[in-house]
Protein backbone atom coordinates (compact mmCIF):
# COMPACT_ATOMS: atom_id res chain seq x y z
CA UNK A 1 0.00 0.00 0.00
CA UNK A 2 1.34 3.42 -0.92
CA UNK A 3 0.38 6.79 0.50
CA UNK A 4 0.42 9.92 -1.63
CA UNK A 5 2.00 12.89 0.12
CA UNK A 6 0.15 16.16 -0.28
CA UNK A 7 2.06 19.41 -0.68
CA UNK A 8 1.25 20.36 2.93
CA UNK A 9 2.54 17.12 4.41
CA UNK A 10 5.62 17.21 2.19
CA UNK A 11 6.40 20.76 3.30
CA UNK A 12 5.99 19.75 6.94
CA UNK A 13 8.30 16.79 6.39
CA UNK A 14 11.13 18.82 4.92
CA UNK A 15 10.66 22.00 6.93
CA UNK A 16 13.24 20.80 9.42
CA UNK A 17 16.90 20.45 8.47
CA UNK A 18 16.55 16.68 8.26
CA UNK A 19 13.82 14.89 6.32
CA UNK A 20 13.34 11.52 7.99
CA UNK A 21 11.01 8.59 7.68
CA UNK A 22 7.50 9.56 8.73
CA UNK A 23 5.45 7.69 11.30
CA UNK A 24 1.69 8.17 11.05
CA UNK A 25 -1.22 6.57 12.88
CA UNK A 26 -3.76 5.06 10.52
CA UNK A 27 -5.89 2.01 10.14
CA UNK A 28 -7.56 1.66 13.55
CA UNK A 29 -4.66 3.03 15.56
CA UNK A 30 -1.90 0.82 14.19
CA UNK A 31 1.41 2.58 13.58
CA UNK A 32 2.47 2.37 9.95
CA UNK A 33 5.91 3.60 8.95
CA UNK A 34 6.44 5.02 5.48
CA UNK A 35 9.98 5.73 4.33
CA UNK A 36 8.63 8.42 2.07
CA UNK A 37 11.62 10.73 2.05
CA UNK A 38 15.24 9.70 2.25
CA UNK A 39 17.49 11.31 4.86
CA UNK A 40 18.66 14.43 3.07
CA UNK A 41 20.39 17.47 4.50
CA UNK A 42 18.73 20.72 3.62
CA UNK A 43 21.13 23.57 4.29
CA UNK A 44 20.07 27.17 3.98
CA UNK A 45 21.70 30.34 5.23
CA UNK A 46 20.29 30.03 8.75
CA UNK A 47 21.35 26.39 8.99
CA UNK A 48 24.84 27.28 7.80
CA UNK A 49 25.21 30.03 10.39
CA UNK A 50 23.94 27.68 13.08
CA UNK A 51 26.52 25.09 12.06
CA UNK A 52 29.25 27.73 12.26
CA UNK A 53 28.13 28.73 15.77
CA UNK A 54 27.90 25.15 16.90
CA UNK A 55 31.25 24.01 15.52
CA UNK A 56 33.24 27.21 15.89
CA UNK A 57 35.92 25.41 17.90
CA UNK A 58 36.58 23.08 14.95
CA UNK A 59 36.74 26.00 12.52
CA UNK A 60 39.13 27.98 14.72
CA UNK A 61 41.32 24.89 15.25
CA UNK A 62 41.60 24.23 11.52
CA UNK A 63 42.36 27.89 10.85
CA UNK A 64 45.10 27.97 13.48
CA UNK A 65 46.55 24.76 12.07
CA UNK A 66 46.68 26.16 8.54
CA UNK A 67 48.16 29.46 9.75
CA UNK A 68 50.75 27.54 11.76
CA UNK A 69 51.77 25.48 8.75
CA UNK A 70 51.98 28.61 6.62
CA UNK A 71 54.14 30.32 9.24
CA UNK A 72 56.50 27.34 9.43
CA UNK A 73 56.81 27.12 5.66
CA UNK A 74 57.37 30.87 5.41
CA UNK A 75 60.04 30.78 8.08
CA UNK A 76 61.84 27.84 6.48
CA UNK A 77 61.72 29.26 2.94
CA UNK A 78 65.03 30.80 1.75
CA UNK A 79 64.56 34.44 0.67
CA UNK A 80 64.95 35.10 -3.08
CA UNK A 81 65.70 38.39 -4.84
CA UNK A 82 64.67 39.58 -8.30
CA UNK A 83 66.47 41.93 -10.70
CA UNK A 84 64.95 43.13 -13.97
CA UNK A 85 66.39 44.59 -17.19
CA UNK A 86 64.39 46.00 -20.12
CA UNK A 87 64.96 45.71 -23.86
CA UNK A 88 63.48 47.83 -26.66
CA UNK A 89 62.79 45.99 -29.91
CA UNK A 90 62.75 48.07 -33.11
CA UNK A 91 63.50 47.98 -36.85
CA UNK A 92 66.86 49.19 -38.09
CA UNK A 93 65.85 51.46 -41.01
CA UNK A 94 62.70 53.56 -41.45
CA UNK A 95 62.29 55.50 -44.74
CA UNK A 96 58.79 56.99 -44.30
CA UNK A 97 55.71 56.83 -42.10
CA UNK A 98 54.31 53.82 -43.89
CA UNK A 99 57.50 51.85 -43.29
CA UNK A 100 57.57 53.03 -39.69
CA UNK A 101 54.06 51.64 -39.09
CA UNK A 102 54.93 48.39 -40.75
CA UNK A 103 58.13 48.21 -38.73
CA UNK A 104 56.30 48.72 -35.43
CA UNK A 105 53.86 45.94 -36.28
CA UNK A 106 56.76 43.71 -37.20
CA UNK A 107 58.48 44.53 -33.90
CA UNK A 108 55.31 43.66 -31.92
CA UNK A 109 55.23 40.26 -33.52
CA UNK A 110 58.92 39.72 -32.83
CA UNK A 111 58.60 40.67 -29.13
CA UNK A 112 56.17 37.81 -28.51
CA UNK A 113 58.62 35.36 -30.03
CA UNK A 114 61.62 36.77 -28.18
CA UNK A 115 59.89 36.33 -24.80
CA UNK A 116 59.93 32.59 -25.41
CA UNK A 117 63.61 32.54 -26.43
CA UNK A 118 65.28 34.36 -23.53
CA UNK A 119 65.61 31.34 -21.23
CA UNK A 120 66.51 28.86 -23.93
CA UNK A 121 69.71 26.84 -23.65
CA UNK A 122 71.58 28.89 -26.26
CA UNK A 123 71.17 32.10 -24.27
CA UNK A 124 71.80 30.52 -20.85
CA UNK A 125 74.90 28.70 -22.15
CA UNK A 126 76.45 32.00 -23.29
CA UNK A 127 75.58 33.63 -19.93
CA UNK A 128 77.25 30.77 -18.04
CA UNK A 129 80.39 31.15 -20.16
CA UNK A 130 80.64 34.88 -19.57
CA UNK A 131 80.02 34.73 -15.80
CA UNK A 132 81.77 31.39 -15.30
CA UNK A 133 78.81 29.97 -13.41
CA UNK A 134 78.82 26.50 -11.93
CA UNK A 135 75.40 25.31 -13.06
CA UNK A 136 73.71 23.80 -16.07
CA UNK A 137 71.86 25.82 -18.73
CA UNK A 138 68.60 24.14 -17.71
CA UNK A 139 69.00 25.20 -14.08
CA UNK A 140 69.82 28.76 -15.06
CA UNK A 141 66.83 28.86 -17.42
CA UNK A 142 64.53 28.21 -14.46
CA UNK A 143 65.77 31.45 -12.85
CA UNK A 144 65.11 33.60 -15.93
CA UNK A 145 61.66 34.80 -17.04
CA UNK A 146 60.78 37.16 -19.90
CA UNK A 147 57.52 39.04 -20.34
CA UNK A 148 56.33 41.24 -23.19
CA UNK A 149 54.25 44.21 -22.10
CA UNK A 150 50.91 44.34 -23.85
CA UNK A 151 50.86 46.38 -27.10
CA UNK A 152 54.44 47.54 -26.58
CA UNK A 153 57.83 46.55 -27.92
CA UNK A 154 59.35 46.40 -24.43
CA UNK A 155 60.76 43.05 -23.35
CA UNK A 156 61.47 42.64 -19.63
CA UNK A 157 63.93 40.01 -18.42
CA UNK A 158 63.75 39.09 -14.73
CA UNK A 159 66.19 36.90 -12.82
CA UNK A 160 65.49 35.50 -9.35
CA UNK A 161 68.28 34.21 -7.14
CA UNK A 162 69.11 33.75 -3.48
CA UNK A 163 71.82 36.40 -3.79
CA UNK A 164 70.78 39.93 -4.80
CA UNK A 165 74.20 40.68 -6.39
CA UNK A 166 74.15 37.48 -8.39
CA UNK A 167 70.61 38.20 -9.58
CA UNK A 168 71.71 41.62 -10.86
CA UNK A 169 74.76 40.18 -12.67
CA UNK A 170 72.80 37.45 -14.41
CA UNK A 171 70.01 39.83 -15.43
CA UNK A 172 72.42 42.37 -16.89
CA UNK A 173 74.48 39.72 -18.68
CA UNK A 174 71.36 38.02 -20.05
CA UNK A 175 70.19 41.32 -21.54
CA UNK A 176 73.53 41.98 -23.17
CA UNK A 177 73.77 38.44 -24.53
CA UNK A 178 70.27 38.57 -25.95
CA UNK A 179 70.99 41.86 -27.73
CA UNK A 180 73.86 40.19 -29.59
CA UNK A 181 71.79 37.07 -30.22
CA UNK A 182 69.01 39.14 -31.85
CA UNK A 183 71.55 40.86 -34.09
CA UNK A 184 72.86 37.49 -35.25
CA UNK A 185 69.39 36.06 -35.71
CA UNK A 186 67.90 39.01 -37.62
CA UNK A 187 70.83 39.68 -40.02
CA UNK A 188 69.95 38.34 -43.50
CA UNK A 189 72.61 36.28 -45.35
CA UNK A 190 75.00 38.41 -47.35
CA UNK A 191 74.19 41.57 -45.39
CA UNK A 192 75.95 43.13 -42.46
CA UNK A 193 72.99 44.89 -40.82
CA UNK A 194 70.05 43.28 -38.99
CA UNK A 195 66.48 44.23 -39.80
CA UNK A 196 65.48 44.06 -36.10
CA UNK A 197 67.58 45.23 -33.24
CA UNK A 198 67.29 45.02 -29.43
CA UNK A 199 68.49 47.82 -27.19
CA UNK A 200 68.94 47.75 -23.41
CA UNK A 201 66.81 50.60 -22.03
CA UNK A 202 66.64 49.60 -18.34
CA UNK A 203 69.80 48.51 -16.55
CA UNK A 204 69.49 45.79 -13.93
CA UNK A 205 69.96 46.94 -10.33
CA UNK A 206 70.75 45.17 -7.06
CA UNK A 207 67.41 44.56 -5.21
CA UNK A 208 67.08 45.63 -1.59
CA UNK A 209 64.14 43.47 -0.46
CA UNK A 210 63.36 39.84 -1.25
CA UNK A 211 60.40 39.00 -3.46
CA UNK A 212 59.75 35.74 -1.62
CA UNK A 213 58.59 34.76 0.89
CA UNK A 214 55.98 37.39 1.74
CA UNK A 215 54.87 36.76 5.36
CA UNK A 216 51.84 39.05 5.43
CA UNK A 217 50.47 37.72 2.16
CA UNK A 218 51.10 34.10 3.14
CA UNK A 219 49.51 34.45 6.57
CA UNK A 220 46.54 36.34 5.16
CA UNK A 221 45.92 33.66 2.57
CA UNK A 222 46.35 31.01 5.27
CA UNK A 223 43.64 32.64 7.39
CA UNK A 224 41.21 32.74 4.48
CA UNK A 225 42.06 29.19 3.44
CA UNK A 226 41.81 27.95 7.04
CA UNK A 227 38.37 29.52 7.51
CA UNK A 228 37.09 28.06 4.27
CA UNK A 229 38.56 24.66 5.03
CA UNK A 230 37.23 24.68 8.60
CA UNK A 231 33.76 25.71 7.47
CA UNK A 232 33.80 23.00 4.83
CA UNK A 233 34.82 20.35 7.35
CA UNK A 234 32.16 21.59 9.79
CA UNK A 235 29.42 21.37 7.15
CA UNK A 236 30.69 17.95 6.07
CA UNK A 237 30.69 16.65 9.64
CA UNK A 238 27.21 18.04 10.22
CA UNK A 239 26.02 16.41 7.01
CA UNK A 240 27.50 13.05 7.95
CA UNK A 241 26.50 13.35 11.62
CA UNK A 242 23.67 10.91 12.31
CA UNK A 243 23.26 11.77 15.99
CA UNK A 244 19.91 13.04 17.23
CA UNK A 245 19.94 16.69 18.28
CA UNK A 246 16.52 17.92 17.21
CA UNK A 247 13.16 17.64 18.94
CA UNK A 248 11.14 17.08 15.79
CA UNK A 249 13.58 14.47 14.57
CA UNK A 250 13.31 12.57 17.86
CA UNK A 251 9.52 12.75 17.73
CA UNK A 252 9.54 11.38 14.19
CA UNK A 253 11.86 8.54 15.14
CA UNK A 254 9.97 7.46 18.26
CA UNK A 255 6.43 8.42 17.35
CA UNK A 256 6.13 9.92 20.84
CA UNK A 257 6.27 13.46 22.24
CA UNK A 258 9.48 14.89 23.68
CA UNK A 259 8.59 15.86 27.24
CA UNK A 260 11.83 17.37 28.47
CA UNK A 261 15.50 18.09 28.08
CA UNK A 262 18.05 17.87 30.88
CA UNK A 263 21.01 20.26 30.47
CA UNK A 264 24.57 19.04 30.72
CA UNK A 265 26.17 19.68 34.11
CA UNK A 266 29.91 19.33 34.72
CA UNK A 267 29.25 18.58 38.39
CA UNK A 268 26.73 15.82 37.71
CA UNK A 269 29.35 13.17 38.38
CA UNK A 270 29.95 14.51 41.89
CA UNK A 271 26.35 15.48 42.65
CA UNK A 272 24.12 13.28 40.48
CA UNK A 273 20.89 13.94 42.43
CA UNK A 274 18.90 17.16 42.37
CA UNK A 275 18.57 16.91 46.14
CA UNK A 276 22.33 17.53 46.34
CA UNK A 277 22.34 20.77 44.33
CA UNK A 278 20.73 24.16 44.62
CA UNK A 279 16.98 23.88 44.02
CA UNK A 280 17.16 26.79 41.59
CA UNK A 281 19.89 25.20 39.46
CA UNK A 282 19.01 24.68 35.78
CA UNK A 283 19.23 20.89 36.10
CA UNK A 284 16.83 20.85 39.05
CA UNK A 285 14.41 23.13 37.23
CA UNK A 286 14.59 20.90 34.14
CA UNK A 287 13.44 17.90 36.16
CA UNK A 288 10.54 19.90 37.55
CA UNK A 289 9.57 20.76 33.98
CA UNK A 290 9.87 17.05 33.14
CA UNK A 291 7.65 16.25 36.13
CA UNK A 292 5.00 18.66 34.87
CA UNK A 293 5.11 17.38 31.29
CA UNK A 294 4.85 13.79 32.50
CA UNK A 295 1.32 14.53 33.67
CA UNK A 296 0.24 15.26 30.09
CA UNK A 297 1.19 11.79 28.84
CA UNK A 298 -2.07 10.49 30.25
CA UNK A 299 -4.31 13.27 31.60
CA UNK A 300 -6.90 10.72 32.80
CA UNK A 301 -4.35 9.05 35.08
CA UNK A 302 -4.80 5.54 33.72
CA UNK A 303 -1.13 5.08 32.90
CA UNK A 304 0.90 5.07 36.09
CA UNK A 305 3.82 2.64 35.58
CA UNK A 306 6.57 3.87 33.28
CA UNK A 307 9.81 2.20 32.27
CA UNK A 308 12.84 4.47 31.81
CA UNK A 309 15.38 3.07 29.40
CA UNK A 310 17.83 4.12 26.71
CA UNK A 311 19.29 2.67 23.55
CA UNK A 312 22.79 2.11 24.97
CA UNK A 313 24.55 2.36 28.33
CA UNK A 314 25.94 5.68 29.46
CA UNK A 315 22.99 7.86 28.45
CA UNK A 316 22.02 8.69 32.05
CA UNK A 317 18.80 6.68 32.41
CA UNK A 318 19.46 5.69 36.06
CA UNK A 319 20.21 9.22 37.27
CA UNK A 320 17.23 10.44 35.25
CA UNK A 321 14.98 7.90 36.94
CA UNK A 322 16.24 8.86 40.40
CA UNK A 323 15.89 12.59 39.85
CA UNK A 324 12.47 12.30 38.23
CA UNK A 325 11.31 10.21 41.18
CA UNK A 326 12.68 12.82 43.59
CA UNK A 327 10.96 15.62 41.69
CA UNK A 328 7.64 13.75 41.73
CA UNK A 329 7.96 13.01 45.44
CA UNK A 330 8.77 16.64 46.19
CA UNK A 331 5.60 17.56 44.32
CA UNK A 332 3.54 15.59 46.82
CA UNK A 333 2.84 12.44 44.79
CA UNK A 334 3.22 8.91 46.09
CA UNK A 335 6.11 7.52 44.04
CA UNK A 336 7.99 4.26 44.06
CA UNK A 337 11.20 3.77 42.10
CA UNK A 338 11.86 0.17 41.04
CA UNK A 339 15.44 -0.77 40.22
CA UNK A 340 14.86 -3.35 37.46
CA UNK A 341 18.37 -3.09 35.98
CA UNK A 342 19.52 -6.37 37.48
CA UNK A 343 22.77 -6.45 35.51
CA UNK A 344 24.28 -3.08 36.45
CA UNK A 345 22.20 -1.65 39.33
CA UNK A 346 22.94 1.95 40.29
CA UNK A 347 19.80 3.29 41.97
CA UNK A 348 20.59 1.92 45.45
CA UNK A 349 24.03 3.51 45.32
CA UNK A 350 22.66 6.90 44.23
CA UNK A 351 19.85 7.03 46.81
CA UNK A 352 21.80 5.45 49.67
CA UNK A 353 19.55 2.47 50.30
CA UNK A 354 20.37 -1.20 50.85
CA UNK A 355 20.77 -2.95 47.53
CA UNK A 356 20.96 -6.59 48.65
CA UNK A 357 17.24 -6.78 49.45
CA UNK A 358 14.75 -5.71 46.85
CA UNK A 359 13.09 -6.81 43.65
CA UNK A 360 14.75 -10.18 43.14
CA UNK A 361 14.28 -11.28 46.76
CA UNK A 362 10.61 -10.30 46.55
CA UNK A 363 10.14 -12.09 43.21
CA UNK A 364 11.53 -15.38 44.52
CA UNK A 365 9.44 -15.08 47.69
CA UNK A 366 12.18 -14.67 50.27
CA UNK A 367 10.71 -11.44 51.60
CA UNK A 368 7.37 -9.73 51.19
CA UNK A 369 6.98 -6.72 48.97
CA UNK A 370 6.36 -4.50 52.00
CA UNK A 371 9.62 -5.60 53.58
CA UNK A 372 11.55 -5.09 50.33
CA UNK A 373 10.42 -1.49 49.82
CA UNK A 374 12.62 1.14 51.46
CA UNK A 375 11.99 4.84 52.06
CA UNK A 376 14.57 7.56 51.48
CA UNK A 377 15.17 10.11 54.20
CA UNK A 378 14.99 13.49 52.45
CA UNK A 379 11.64 13.08 50.67
CA UNK A 380 8.78 10.64 50.94
CA UNK A 381 10.13 8.44 48.13
CA UNK A 382 9.86 4.65 48.25
CA UNK A 383 12.55 2.58 46.56
CA UNK A 384 12.48 -1.06 45.54
CA UNK A 385 16.17 -1.88 45.04
CA UNK A 386 17.40 -4.59 42.70
CA UNK A 387 18.33 -7.18 45.31
CA UNK A 388 20.78 -9.97 44.63
CA UNK A 389 21.94 -10.27 41.03
CA UNK A 390 20.26 -13.36 39.51
CA UNK A 391 21.83 -15.64 36.87
CA UNK A 392 18.75 -15.28 34.63
CA UNK A 393 17.54 -11.66 34.72
CA UNK A 394 15.43 -11.86 31.55
CA UNK A 395 13.46 -14.90 32.72
CA UNK A 396 12.88 -13.33 36.13
CA UNK A 397 11.66 -10.03 34.69
CA UNK A 398 9.16 -11.65 32.33
CA UNK A 399 7.71 -13.92 35.01
CA UNK A 400 4.18 -13.69 36.35
CA UNK A 401 5.57 -12.60 39.69
CA UNK A 402 7.04 -9.49 38.05
CA UNK A 403 3.70 -8.64 36.45
CA UNK A 404 2.02 -9.11 39.82
CA UNK A 405 4.54 -6.79 41.52
CA UNK A 406 3.94 -4.06 38.94
CA UNK A 407 0.17 -4.46 39.25
CA UNK A 408 0.33 -4.20 43.03
CA UNK A 409 2.60 -1.15 42.93
CA UNK A 410 0.27 0.49 40.44
CA UNK A 411 -2.56 0.16 42.95
CA UNK A 412 -0.54 1.54 45.85
CA UNK A 413 1.19 4.54 44.27
CA UNK A 414 0.38 7.48 42.09
CA UNK A 415 3.43 6.92 39.87
CA UNK A 416 5.62 3.85 39.42
CA UNK A 417 9.01 4.49 37.78
CA UNK A 418 11.04 1.48 36.66
CA UNK A 419 14.73 1.85 35.87
CA UNK A 420 15.41 -0.78 33.19
CA UNK A 421 18.56 -1.85 31.29
CA UNK A 422 19.35 -0.42 27.85
CA UNK A 423 17.19 -1.70 25.02
CA UNK A 424 19.79 -2.65 22.41
CA UNK A 425 22.24 -4.81 24.43
CA UNK A 426 19.58 -6.90 26.24
CA UNK A 427 15.83 -7.52 26.03
CA UNK A 428 15.05 -6.86 29.70
CA UNK A 429 13.64 -3.37 29.20
CA UNK A 430 11.33 -4.46 26.39
CA UNK A 431 9.98 -7.31 28.51
CA UNK A 432 9.27 -5.00 31.44
CA UNK A 433 7.63 -2.42 29.16
CA UNK A 434 5.14 -5.04 28.01
CA UNK A 435 3.97 -5.45 31.62
CA UNK A 436 4.04 -1.71 32.38
CA UNK A 437 2.12 1.17 30.81
CA UNK A 438 4.87 2.18 28.40
CA UNK A 439 8.47 3.29 28.15
CA UNK A 440 10.14 6.70 28.36
CA UNK A 441 13.18 6.70 26.09
CA UNK A 442 16.21 8.66 27.36
CA UNK A 443 18.39 9.92 24.50
CA UNK A 444 21.88 11.37 24.91
CA UNK A 445 21.77 14.64 23.00
CA UNK A 446 24.26 14.74 20.14
CA UNK A 447 25.57 11.19 20.74
CA UNK A 448 22.78 8.68 20.23
CA UNK A 449 22.36 8.03 16.51
CA UNK A 450 19.15 7.72 14.55
CA UNK A 451 19.83 4.04 13.86
CA UNK A 452 20.20 3.37 17.58
CA UNK A 453 16.93 5.16 18.35
CA UNK A 454 15.18 3.21 15.59
CA UNK A 455 16.64 -0.02 16.97
CA UNK A 456 15.38 0.79 20.47
CA UNK A 457 11.89 1.53 19.15
CA UNK A 458 11.92 -1.69 17.15
CA UNK A 459 12.77 -3.63 20.33
CA UNK A 460 9.72 -2.17 22.04
CA UNK A 461 7.46 -2.77 19.07
CA UNK A 462 8.67 -6.35 18.97
CA UNK A 463 6.89 -7.06 22.26
CA UNK A 464 3.75 -5.15 21.34
CA UNK A 465 4.48 -1.82 23.00
CA UNK A 466 5.99 1.52 22.03
CA UNK A 467 7.48 4.61 23.70
CA UNK A 468 4.94 6.84 25.37
CA UNK A 469 7.45 9.69 25.58
CA UNK A 470 11.06 10.59 24.86
CA UNK A 471 13.50 13.04 26.40
CA UNK A 472 16.94 14.46 25.81
CA UNK A 473 19.70 14.13 28.38
CA UNK A 474 22.97 16.04 28.66
CA UNK A 475 21.82 18.78 26.33
CA UNK A 476 24.32 21.62 25.78
CA UNK A 477 23.35 24.86 27.45
CA UNK A 478 23.21 26.63 24.08
CA UNK A 479 21.85 24.35 21.39
CA UNK A 480 20.59 26.95 18.95
CA UNK A 481 17.74 25.88 16.70
CA UNK A 482 18.93 22.26 16.68
CA UNK A 483 18.20 21.54 20.33
CA UNK A 484 15.20 21.39 22.59
CA UNK A 485 14.60 23.68 25.51
CA UNK A 486 17.59 25.96 24.98
CA UNK A 487 16.36 28.16 27.82
CA UNK A 488 17.24 25.56 30.46
CA UNK A 489 20.83 26.72 30.51
CA UNK A 490 19.96 29.88 32.37
CA UNK A 491 19.34 29.96 36.11
CA UNK A 492 16.75 32.05 37.92
CA UNK A 493 17.78 31.80 41.57
CA UNK A 494 16.94 34.48 44.16
CA UNK A 495 19.60 37.11 44.71
CA UNK A 496 22.25 36.26 47.26
CA UNK A 497 22.00 32.47 46.90
CA UNK A 498 25.06 30.35 46.33
CA UNK A 499 25.29 27.17 44.29
CA UNK A 500 24.86 24.82 47.27
CA UNK A 501 21.55 23.69 48.68
CA UNK A 502 20.80 25.67 51.82
CA UNK A 503 19.39 24.29 55.04
CA UNK A 504 15.64 24.49 55.39
CA UNK A 505 15.26 26.65 58.50
CA UNK A 506 16.95 27.56 61.74
CA UNK A 507 15.69 25.89 64.98
CA UNK A 508 15.15 29.20 66.72
CA UNK A 509 12.93 30.35 63.92
CA UNK A 510 10.75 27.26 64.25
CA UNK A 511 10.17 27.86 67.96
CA UNK A 512 8.74 31.33 67.37
CA UNK A 513 6.83 30.65 64.15
CA UNK A 514 3.23 29.64 63.80
CA UNK A 515 3.29 29.10 60.04
CA UNK A 516 1.76 26.18 58.18
CA UNK A 517 3.22 24.30 55.25
CA UNK A 518 1.39 26.57 52.82
CA UNK A 519 2.88 29.67 54.48
CA UNK A 520 6.38 28.23 54.84
CA UNK A 521 7.09 25.66 52.10
CA UNK A 522 10.69 25.40 53.24
CA UNK A 523 9.61 23.47 56.38
CA UNK A 524 10.37 19.90 55.38
CA UNK A 525 10.01 16.97 57.82
CA UNK A 526 13.53 15.69 57.18
CA UNK A 527 15.03 19.08 58.05
CA UNK A 528 12.87 19.38 61.18
CA UNK A 529 13.92 15.95 62.39
CA UNK A 530 17.59 16.81 61.91
CA UNK A 531 17.17 20.10 63.83
CA UNK A 532 15.20 18.43 66.63
CA UNK A 533 17.75 15.65 67.05
CA UNK A 534 20.51 18.15 67.64
CA UNK A 535 18.51 20.34 70.08
CA UNK A 536 19.28 20.03 73.80
CA UNK A 537 16.52 22.32 75.10
CA UNK A 538 13.36 20.28 76.00
CA UNK A 539 11.06 23.23 75.24
CA UNK A 540 12.70 23.77 71.89
CA UNK A 541 12.44 20.03 71.12
CA UNK A 542 8.71 20.02 71.98
CA UNK A 543 8.18 23.01 69.72
CA UNK A 544 9.95 21.20 66.92
CA UNK A 545 7.78 18.12 67.48
CA UNK A 546 4.65 20.23 67.25
CA UNK A 547 5.92 21.89 64.07
CA UNK A 548 6.71 18.48 62.60
CA UNK A 549 3.21 17.24 63.40
CA UNK A 550 1.62 20.28 61.76
CA UNK A 551 3.75 19.89 58.65
CA UNK A 552 2.92 16.22 58.23
CA UNK A 553 -0.76 16.76 58.97
CA UNK A 554 -0.90 19.56 56.40
CA UNK A 555 0.85 17.33 53.86
CA UNK A 556 -1.63 14.50 54.45
CA UNK A 557 -4.58 16.90 54.07
CA UNK A 558 -3.21 18.20 50.78
CA UNK A 559 -2.64 14.67 49.48
CA UNK A 560 -6.14 13.59 50.53
CA UNK A 561 -7.66 16.64 48.94
CA UNK A 562 -5.78 15.99 45.69
CA UNK A 563 -7.17 12.42 45.66
CA UNK A 564 -10.68 13.59 46.49
CA UNK A 565 -10.99 11.73 49.85
CA UNK A 566 -13.68 12.72 52.31
CA UNK A 567 -13.19 13.13 56.07
CA UNK A 568 -14.51 9.61 56.71
CA UNK A 569 -12.27 8.08 54.06
CA UNK A 570 -9.15 9.74 55.41
CA UNK A 571 -9.08 7.58 58.51
CA UNK A 572 -9.17 4.36 56.49
CA UNK A 573 -6.94 5.43 53.61
CA UNK A 574 -3.65 4.86 55.42
CA UNK A 575 -0.55 6.93 54.88
CA UNK A 576 3.01 5.85 54.39
CA UNK A 577 4.29 8.74 56.51
CA UNK A 578 3.08 8.92 60.14
CA UNK A 579 3.71 11.79 62.59
CA UNK A 580 6.88 11.40 64.59
CA UNK A 581 8.12 12.66 67.93
CA UNK A 582 11.82 13.24 68.33
CA UNK A 583 13.53 11.49 71.21
CA UNK A 584 17.16 12.59 71.77
CA UNK A 585 18.29 9.03 72.52
CA UNK A 586 16.24 6.87 70.17
CA UNK A 587 15.50 9.30 67.35
CA UNK A 588 12.08 9.76 65.66
CA UNK A 589 9.16 7.80 67.13
CA UNK A 590 5.62 7.50 65.73
CA UNK A 591 3.06 9.50 67.64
Amino acid sequence: MFRTLTSTSLEAAVSDRWATSLRVTRHHGHAVEYDTISREHLVDARDFLAILRQRWILIVSVTLLVVGLAAVLTWRTTPTYASTTGLFISTSQVADDNQAFQGSQFSLQRVKSYSEMVNQNEITRRVIQQLDLNETPEDLGEEITATAQLDTVILEITVTDESPERAQQIAQTTGDVFVGYVAELETPPGRDQATIKATVVNQATVPDDPVAPQPLRNLGLAVVLGLLLGAGIAVLRETLDSSVKNQRELEDLTGAPVIGSIPFDDDAGKTPLISQIDPYAPRAEAFRVLRTNLQFIDPDGVKKAFVLSSALPGEGKSTTACNLALALAEGGQRVVLVEADLRRPRVAQYLGVVGDVGLTTALVGRVSLDDAIQTTGDVNLDVLASGKTPPNPAELLQSRAMSAVIAELRERYDVVLIDAPPLLPVTDAALISAAADGAILVVHHGKTTTDQVRGAVDRLEGVGTQPVAAMFNMTPAKTGRYGYGYGYGYGYAPEGRTGARESAVEPSAIVETDQTLDDAPELQPAALRRDASTSEDPRERDALNDALSRVQASRRQRLDASRGLTDDERGDAGHGSQPHRIDPDRGPEPL
